[in-house]
């Protein structure tokens, strides 16, 4: 299946993101060359819960939001998770979002 190359190398990325720092799915699609699969980026992060080495909680949408909340087992894992890397949430969006941000580099192959 073509998705399984996508897949692993948003996986790839999403493994970069520092400790207390988070991303969004748009910057990992436009770090991969493909700016527009913002949501198949989001496929893969629901696709890897069974993947402990994807910090998939480190992934949100471009406003912070905790929009891949649902895929976590118990209802605040994805927050709790973040809370422990010091990272503040108010209402399933995480505070001072652009201090916490990490852009991924673009890679160009």
């Amino acid at each position: 299946m073509a998705n399984d190359n996508f897949f692993e190398k948003v996986y790839a990325i999403a493994r970069q993101i520092p400790f207390g720092k988070v991303t969004s799915y748009g910057a990992i699609a436009k770090a991969l060359g493909t700016a527009r699969s913002a949501r198949m980026v989001g496929w893969a992060m629901n696709a890897s819960h069974n993947l402990d080495d994807v910090p998939a909680h480190r992934v949100v949408n471009r406003k912070g939001l905790l929009t891949g909340k649902l895929h976590f087992d118990g209802t605040n894992l994805m927050q709790q998770l973040l809370e422990n890397e010091g990272i503040v949430v108010v209402e399933n969006q995480i505070v001072d979002f652009e201090k916490h941000f990490w852009q991924p580099e673009v890679r160009i192959e």
